[in-house]
């Protein structure tokens, strides 16, 4: 019994250094500023759709009213057997920079394949004319200084990929305020590695990165038996071949937006999805990281089963449930100052149970690799 209470606190004191190394890199991860210089590279920007009629048209006019140069952008979005009218609200469109391709047309005979993204995004990159490729999801939008932000920092930096932030939008239910919360959490800790050199982390909602390089390394070629990881799983094979050219790009004006899931089923399903691809590629700060805080987490619902047959376990699991609020406060609090979204944070004790709930549950189902979404059943 004694050496389990030792063990939780040195987890506890383990993950509070963890939230006060996540502040500081936030914080010294720099901010930037974008210049009077004019942009000079040609962009394409790719966006896988599966049944999105209801969000692509949204998607394509935010990039439309890009302050940026007409005939340096490309559109192109790929439908991914959409059943419904994403194809015609994209040709409804009909601007010279913007195109529709259907991703059955270019799949052989017969051809089975798992990363149906992987392969959208493969699609649209072979056909594109830019330099620099820059992936968005089909619900979100972005602001009008996105792109023109990104260019200047290719062109200052010269990356071979850029990460960039991704915020969630929120109604006010507990669903959609719980989930921008955690991903708001999320997107921190992305800037935070980045600058610490923890790992690698990244979105496909606001990504760019190099045709050469995405080229050199072979697109997705050995990742593409893998249904989900298009982002994470690209970036480390870039870094693996150009060591120190990534870049993040920490600026309000580079944020995309996009909803969060509608209920908890969905939510919990995205979460798995993401869960699937941790540990399946050679990043071992990142994979490190990820199981310390799940075994974190886990010792919770020992420390409550416990608590069953000896009270005093519950005592335990008050006081490291105390330090870890108060910690992961003292996190977020400038990366909620940077998205704008420090009301959020209010009621954020509240939902400490379903954040340490769903944490252990998307990561052993994660460890499955079984999961629906988009509907498919994914494996």
């Amino acid at each position: 019994m004694l050496v389990l209470f030792i063990v939780c606190f040195f987890l506890s004191m383990g993950y509070a250094a963890l939230m006060v190394a996540y502040r500081y890199g936030w914080e010294e991860q720099p901010g930037f500023r974008l210049g009077k210089a004019q942009p000079r590279t040609r962009i394409t920007v790719v966006i896988p759709a599966r049944n999105e009629e209801a969000n692509i048209g949204s998607c394509i006019s935010s990039l439309l009213a890009q302050n940026y140069p007409k005939e340096l952008l490309e559109i192109i979005v790929v439908s991914d057997h959409s059943t419904d009218h994403t194809i015609d609200v994209v040709e409804a469109f009909d601007v010279p920079n913007v195109r529709c391709l259907d991703l059955k047309d270019y799949l052989q005979p017969g051809e089975q394949i798992v990363a149906y993204k992987k392969k959208a995004l493969s699609v649209a990159i072979a056909q594109s004319n830019g330099t620099l490729i820059v992936t968005t999801d089909a619900d979100c939008t972005s602001p009008v200084w996105w792109l023109k932000n990104i260019a200047a920092l290719y062109e200052a930096e010269d990356p071979v990929m850029i990460v960039a932030p991704v915020s969630f939008t929120s109604n006010g239910t507990m669903v959609e305020t719980f989930q921008a919360v955690d991903f708001m959490s999320m997107q921190g800790i992305t800037g935070a590695v980045h600058q610490l050199k923890m790992g690698s982390m990244s979105n496909g909602a606001n990504l760019a990165f190099s045709r050469q390089a995405f080229d050199e390394v072979g697109g997705y070629e050995g990742i593409d038996h893998l249904a989900s990881g298009d982002d994470y799983l690209l970036m480390v094979k870039l870094q693996q071949r150009y060591p120190g050219r990534i870049s993040y790009l920490k600026s309000r004006d580079a944020i995309v937006t996009t909803p969060p899931q509608p209920g908890w089923r969905s939510f919990l399903r995205q979460r798995i999805r993401w869960a699937s691809k941790s540990g399946k590629y050679d990043d071992g700060k990142m994979t490190a990281m990820l199981a310390f805080v799940y075994v974190y987490n886990l010792a919770y619902l020992v420390l409550a089963v416990l608590g069953l047959f000896v009270p005093f376990a519950w005592g335990v699991a008050a006081l490291m449930l105390l330090l870890k609020v108060i910690s992961e406060l003292y996190y977020l609090q400038p990366v909620a100052a940077f998205f704008g979204r420090e009301r959020l944070l209010r009621f954020y004790p509240l939902y400490q149970p379903l954040h340490i709930a769903y944490i252990i549950a998307a990561g052993l189902m994660g460890m499955a690799g079984k999961y629906q979404w988009k509907g498919r059943s994914v494996s």
